[in-house]
């Protein structure tokens, strides 16, 4: 297993992401104990000491389910870290009850990490707020051995996450990013990284597969990749892109199976860092994925010249282009949280005035149309 340095610890480059805990008959809430006991052994005995659960996952029970899986070996051989919902707006004057309540369910004592949960669009004032005493309480608690390192995870915007570290970066050790090869542009992973550089705060890793969608690639796209390394399976090109950016201390990878588990290990049993030409192969096949599904905006800002309604065009394609990629997902749903009503694609009035003006000759009027046809699907 490969160690990075964080401070006084050494912790495994890939952490064992509970969000995705093998269950039985297919229900998301009920997590198959006896399985994720073995799987959580395979990664101790293998040397994985970073576990990853989060309030919300499984339906509240992730939490309760590592609690009683880790309690079977000493708390110094391993570190633990969840997070504080703020995805959920009804929990924010709720810090204290969640926070003692997380303690339980977990069975220990103290976080070695803890998180602001998935700051983004739709929370970013209230996790701001001074009413609400996040921070406070959170800080309160680190001083006092509570939580041993405190840091955030974000799926927002560049202008979201710079915010949030105007604010609180001071305070901030460690950022989690949804960070792969088909984000690294796509969702402004590499500004990300290096707003994290700015700030001297390491980059944790989530999403490193994208949901999946990276563990396995076309005929053509992977004949690419056996080219380059005919060894090497197509999940692990993902694994060995992020082994190539400096800044990332710990991968976190939610596996719900045994065979997953143990492909994951064996990539992480040594760096094998891409050279300047597989890098290149394996960003041009992000590029070509994207261009398959994504509409072409270039953020000129022409079309919102001549919107009648007065729409930030720009940023609802890209939400767009997000969600088209994943074919659903949270993110953009997540987004337009934040978004008043009439500032929704459900506002378009179909005139085309922006097609008019649009260099790219994007069809906006009908992205917006579908837009909001799968929001509300």
């Amino acid at each position: 297993m490969i160690y990075k340095e964080f401070k006084d610890k050494k912790l495994s480059a890939l952490g064992l992401g509970a969000m995705r805990l093998p269950v039985i008959d297919g229900n998301d809430a009920v997590i198959d104990e006896e399985k994720t006991a073995q799987m959580v052994a395979y990664s101790m005995a293998q040397g994985i000491n970073y576990y990853d659960t989060a309030y919300g996952y499984h339906s509240g029970n992730s939490e309760i389910v590592m609690g009683k899986v880790l309690k079977n070996y000493p708390r110094d051989s391993f570190y633990l870290a969840s997070k504080f919902p703020g995805y959920d707006l009804s929990n924010m004057d709720k810090v204290e009850e969640i926070f003692e309540n997380q303690l339980k369910k977990c069975q220990v004592e103290y976080f070695d990490f803890y998180l602001f949960h998935n700051v983004c669009e739709m929370n970013i004032d209230q996790y701001l707020d001074e009413k609400y005493g996040i921070f406070d309480y959170l800080i309160k608690q680190k001083k006092n051995g509570r939580i041993k390192h405190l840091g955030f995870s974000a799926h927002g915007n560049y202008d979201t996450m710079k915010r949030f570290l105007e604010a609180y970066g001071e305070y901030m050790e460690f950022g989690q990013i949804q960070l792969n090869y088909l984000d690294w542009t796509f969702q402004q992973a590499k500004s990300k990284v290096e707003l994290l550089t700015e700030y001297q705060i390491p980059v944790w890793v989530m999403e490193p597969l994208r949901g999946g969608k990276l563990a396995s690639l076309s005929e053509e796209n992977t004949a690419k990749l056996k080219e380059l390394r005919p060894d090497e399976g197509v999940p692990a090109w993902a694994f060995r892109f992020l082994q190539s950016i400096p800044e990332v201390t710990v991968t976190l990878s939610g596996m719900s199976s045994f065979e997953q588990l143990k492909e994951n290990i064996h990539t992480f049993e040594e760096e094998k860092v891409l050279s300047e030409n597989e890098m290149k192969t394996i960003l041009d096949i992000a590029a070509q994925m994207i261009r398959t599904t994504a509409l072409p905006c270039t953020a000129c800002h022409y079309c919102t010249s001549h919107c009648p309604q007065e729409l930030d065009i720009p940023a609802l394609l890209a939400l767009y282009n997000e969600h088209c990629s994943t074919e659903g997902g949270f993110i953009a749903p997540m987004a337009m949280m934040a978004y008043a009503e009439e500032k929704k694609p459900s506002a378009c009035v179909g005139c085309r005035s922006c097609e008019a003006v649009c260099p790219q000759q994007v069809k906006i009027s009908e992205a917006m149309e579908d837009f909001a046809k799968r929001l509300k699907a």
